[in-house]
Order: C-alpha cells, then sequence, then structure tokens
C-alpha cells in the first residue's frame, strides 16, 4: 500500500492567466510566490507553493500527493503498474516546475491526474499574503469521481486513504488526522471538484462573505456547518467555474480514536452537507430533501 503523507499542491490550467492570477490575489487572498513563463506559483502557508495556474485547458487539474522516500516512490510506481495503473516518471524539468526532488504521475480510475511527490521545497522566507483572509494553509480537495464505490477502493486499497465518513455515496477520505483531504463526488466528469482553505475562525467566514458578495463573487453554499467534519464552511465561484472553499474548525481524529473509529453514513440530502439550513447551489451537492 503507498502511503501518502500529505496533500502539496494543486496545478490548474486557466485560458485567462491575468484574470485568475487578480481572482487568487484579490479575492482568495494567497500570496504570488513567483512566475515562471504562463504560471504563476501561490503560497498559502510555509510551503514554496501549495497552488499553480499556468496558461492552458482549464480542465487540466492536477493534484500532488507527497510520500516518505525515494524508496517509497520508486515502490509507489511498481504498485501502480501492477495494478494496471500507466506511471509517468517526470523529466528534471517537471520537478523543477513543481520543486520537487522526484515526482511521478498518474490517473486515477475517474481520470483523475496525480503527483507522487518526494522532497518537496519548503520556503525559508515567511509567508505574507496578499491580503488578511485569515488562511492557516491549503487544506484539501474535492476530486470528481464516476464511480464512487470503485474509486473509493482504488483510494483506500491503494493509496491508504480511510474513509471518515460518506455522505450517500460519497466519500470523505483521510490520509492524517484532519478529517478528510480528499473528497469524492459523483459526476460524468474527471478533475477539481473544489479547492479548500482553512481560516483561523468562524469571524473569518463572516468577513468573506460580506466580502465576497461587495466585489460580486458567487456563493455557492454557505455560510454553514458541515455535520461531517464539523467545519464552518463557505464556497465560491472561481475562474472558469472552479469552486473554492473557506472552512474553519475541522474535525480530527486521532491515533487515540483511531482503533475504534468506524465511518458515519449520512443520507444523500441538503442536510448532509449543511446543518444549519443552507442549501448548496453545486451540481454535486444537490440532493433531495430529508424526509
Amino acid at each position: 500500500m503507498i502511503q501518502l503523507r500529505d496533500i502539496r499542491y494543486v496545478r490548474i490550467g486557466t485560458p485567462d492567466l491575468a484574470l485568475a492570477d487578480r481572482f487568487v490575489r484579490d479575492i482568495v487572498g494567497l500570496e504570488l510566490g513567483r512566475e515562471e513563463g504562463r504560471a504563476r506559483y501561490y503560497r498559502s502557508d510555509n510551503r514554496d507553493h501549495t497552488l499553480v495556474y499556468f496558461q492552458g485547458d482549464p480542465s487540466d487539474h492536477t493534484v500532488g500527493f507527497e510520500v516518505g522516500s525515494h524508496d517509497e516512490l520508486q515502490a509507489a510506481g511498481s504498485e501502480l503498474s501492477q495494478a494496471g495503473i500507466e506511471v509517468i516518471e517526470r523529466s528534471i524539468t517537471d520537478c523543477e516546475q513543481r520543486r520537487v526532488q522526484a515526482c511521478l504521475s498518474f490517473r486515477d480510475p475517474t481520470g483523475n491526474l496525480i503527483d507522487l511527490v518526494v522532497g518537496p521545497h519548503h520556503s525559508g522566507v515567511r509567508h505574507f499574503p496578499s491580503r488578511d483572509a485569515g488562511i492557516t494553509g491549503f487544506s484539501h480537495v474535492g476530486l470528481c469521481t464516476k464511480d464512487p464505490k470503485r474509486d473509493e477502493q482504488f483510494w483506500t486499497r491503494i493509496l491508504s486513504a480511510k474513509v471518515s465518513d460518506r455522505i450517500g455515496d460519497a466519500p470523505l477520505l483521510r490520509i492524517d488526522e484532519v478529517h478528510h483531504k480528499i473528497a469524492l463526488f459523483p459526476t460524468t466528469r474527471s478533475g477539481l471538484q473544489h479547492v479548500n482553505h482553512q481560516v483561523e475562525g468562524i469571524d473569518d467566514i463572516m468577513r468573506a462573505w460580506y466580502g465576497l458578495q461587495k466585489h460580486g463573487v458567487r456563493i455557492v453554499f454557505g455560510p454553514g456547518r458541515h455535520p461531517t467534519s464539523g467545519a464552518i464552511f463557505l464556497y465560491f465561484e472561481g475562474p472558469d467555474g472552479l469552486i473554492y472553499e473557506y472552512s474553519t474548525g475541522v474535525r480530527r481524529i486521532t491515533q487515540e480514536q483511531e482503533a475504534d473509529y468506524l465511518p458515519r453514513q449520512f443520507p444523500a440530502c441538503n442536510e448532509s452537507f449543511c446543518m444549519w439550513g443552507s442549501v448548496p447551489d453545486i451540481p454535486e451537492f444537490r440532493k433531495k430533501e430529508a424526509p
């Protein structure tokens, strides 16, 4: 089994790099780390970068995860190949672009492009956000799945993820103590469904709610509280229709709790996404009302 240490970054294509840049800095509140060619790298914490926008197809998404060593990366490539998954060993240039020592890429059964990396760079420069959004760091992604049961087996049997809870057929997967780092949402396409950044507290959520409305950004869900992770959240629409989320107060499942923990099953209804009554305007979240 391939042990994932943490989620590291997302790479996202866009036809309008200038528009994406303004959104990430002025609305989301990330720091521009650098520009390289037709790509812009953004920081949200002490990592070298956690988000990249590059000039390209807006459906071109990659999610990067860290493994522990070069030996583990080599073993991961062998295990994926034995499972019938095509593995790409990234070139020196590709690794330099990602600021990692080594990288291999593959697609999960739905077609989501995943990087496994060793030695991702950290920054020796203090993180200085473009605006005070209260962001404490990049935390998780929602991924699309065309077959949630099949993809859950792939992520849990090959990639060491564990199911924290399910909403209908949609599993919320953890790779450390945080309730989830990957959420798989049933749909008909591959790619990112949303990108999450944690903020310090509920005041940041509410400031964002008012600020996003002031700037004419479409809020698609929230403010609310997830009954699964316990997090207070706010979702809003970014460039090319990609959804961004702020959240705070996410539940942790500690090592002491791990042995006795059983995933909870929530029905596929709006109340399973928000216990306060907010109704999502997100296709993958639209569910029937509870009886």
